[in-house]
């Protein structure tokens, strides 16, 4: 069913769902929504299965035209939504009909924010995932960010009988000065006081920070003198902090396969969706925590994703 048509697709509109595995071996990253956490209560807030599509746009949001009715849920970045230009609120569905415009402006705060609508996003199921890998023109829109003129279209799905918000008190906040938990490794053997300068100092993201990584700007990071500066390239994973060669490290994404970059420690899955709200500027501080700290933090994240819709999602009359 057509249910908008872009007017305008903004600075970059994507489709994503929670990613594509098992292909990372043919060099087809996971790819998928950067922001999990916002991405998981937009599904909720209109009722959706937990893995549907939506839309991710990033820093500048789309106009678009409702074609159906529908309900719809804007979650994560703040970004002045407004409906036939009246101010609307996020974190909250909101029932959309033919004819109505929907504006989605420039970032207040965060970065990326997630469009979610009743039945899902509806495009080809490529490799058991509906997301969008530009680099390799697989998935989404015909692999591509959205373009003026685009027609989406949202799967089956039934409509709210009320409208639903998220609990003020569980809304996360985006700051610029940014506490990232990371893990030390794998290659922390490879740093000595490289691993304090990490820890102890603030970074800056850079204008080179995108779905692949994102690259900070601050005090170098030195590699033990006897240790080579690279690796034979192995897998990566999200959250992977490269050291290249000029010691400036790189949090890697969701869009990289293999690195041959040593890996001075990892961002812990819980703290991906804070790098993915940062923008160019913003200031990064790495905490160090244990793998015990981080396997309980994910713990804890997966018991509130579960109390969410019991306690967290108010109807409204």
């Amino acid at each position: 069913m057509d249910v908008f048509s872009v007017l305008t697709p903004g600075a970059y509109t994507t489709v994503q769902d929670e990613g594509r595995y098992g292909y990372q071996q043919m060099g087809i990253p996971v790819s998928g929504v950067l922001d999990s956490f916002s991405f998981r209560v937009a599904n909720m807030l209109v009722e959706n299965h937990v893995n549907c599509a939506v839309l991710e746009i990033t820093v500048m949001g789309p106009r678009l035209e409702v074609l159906s009715e529908a309900d719809i849920a804007i979650t994560g970045a703040e970004m002045g939504m407004t409906l036939n230009d009246q101010p609307v609120q996020c974190w909250k569905s909101i029932k959309v009909k033919p004819g109505d415009i929907l504006g989605i402006n420039q970032v207040k705060s965060g970065c990326r924010a997630y469009l979610a609508v009743t039945g899902g996003i509806d495009v080809n199921d490529i490799m058991g995932s509906r997301s969008t890998y530009v680099g390799g023109k697989i998935g989404g829109y015909s692999g591509r960010s959205l373009k003026q003129g685009d027609i989406i279209k949202r799967g089956k799905g039934l409509l709210l009988d009320k409208e639903q918000q998220l609990s003020p008190a569980v809304i996360p906040q985006y700051s610029s000065n940014i506490v990232i938990r990371a893990v030390p490794g794998p290659q922390d053997d490879f740093f000595d006081e490289g691993l304090k300068t990490l820890f102890e100092s603030e970074y800056m993201v850079s204008a080179k920070a995108d779905r692949m990584g994102y690259r900070l700007q601050g005090p170098v990071i030195k590699h033990k003198e006897e240790m080579p500066k690279s690796i034979i390239s192995e897998p990566s994973v999200p959250g992977g902090v490269q050291v290249p060669a000029d010691g400036q490290p790189i949090i890697l994404l969701v869009e990289q396969t293999v690195g041959g970059y040593t890996k001075i420690a990892t961002v812990i899955s819980t703290d991906i969706c804070k790098v993915a709200q940062a923008t160019p500027g913003d200031t990064i501080c790495f905490e160090q925590v244990t793998l015990e700290t981080a396997h309980s933090l994910y713990r804890e994240r997966q018991k509130l994703m579960q109390e969410l819709e019991e306690k967290h999602i108010i109807a409204i009359s």
